[in-house]
C-alpha cells in the first residue's frame, strides 16, 4: 500500500472503477430479472454465483490498494449477495430465495479478495501502465 491511497496508481483508474461499477450493476439486473429457459445441471447456478462474486472481489483488488477498503468491499459484496437473495423473494415473482446462493456468494468473495496475497493483484496495474 502507498501511503494511504484508496486507488491503486494505474493510468486510467476511473475507466476500470467504471467497468467494476457496471459489474456490480450486471450481477444486480441479471439477479432481479426472470431467468433465461436454460437446462442446467443441478446447482449450475451456484457456480454462477460463485464466479460473478470471486471476479468482482479480484476486480476490486486490482483497483483498490487499501485492505481496509478490501475488507468493506468484501462485506459490502456479501451483504449485496444476501440482500439479492431477499430481493427476489420480496420483489420477483420469477426467482427465489435461496441460502445456497447466499453461501456461494461469500466464496467467490473470499477466493476473489484472496487474489490480494498472490501476485496476480497487481496485473491490471501492470497492463494498464501505471506505477509502483
Amino acid at each position: 500500500m502507498s501511503g494511504g491511497a484508496v486507488l491503486k496508481p494505474l493510468r486510467r483508474p476511473w475507466l476500470w472503477l467504471g467497468l467494476w461499477i457496471l459489474a456490480i450493476i450486471t450481477v444486480i439486473v441479471l439477479s432481479l430479472v426472470p431467468p433465461p429457459e436454460m437446462n442446467l445441471p443441478s446447482g449450475a447456478d451456484k457456480v454462477e454465483h460463485f464466479i460473478a462474486y470471486a471476479a468482482i472481489s479480484a476486480s476490486a483488488v486490482q483497483l483498490f490498494d487499501s485492505r481496509r477498503v478490501l475488507l468493506w468491499i468484501g462485506v459490502a459484496m456479501v451483504a449485496l449477495g444476501v440482500g439479492l437473495e431477499f430481493a427476489q423473494h420480496l420483489a420477483t415473482t420469477t426467482r427465489q430465495m435461496d441460502q445456497g446462493d447466499a453461501w456461494a456468494d461469500l466464496f467467490g468473495v473470499m477466493a476473489g479478495l484472496a487474489t490480494h496475497y498472490t501476485p496476480l493483484r497487481d496485473v491490471l496495474l501492470r497492463l494498464d501502465g501505471g506505477r509502483r
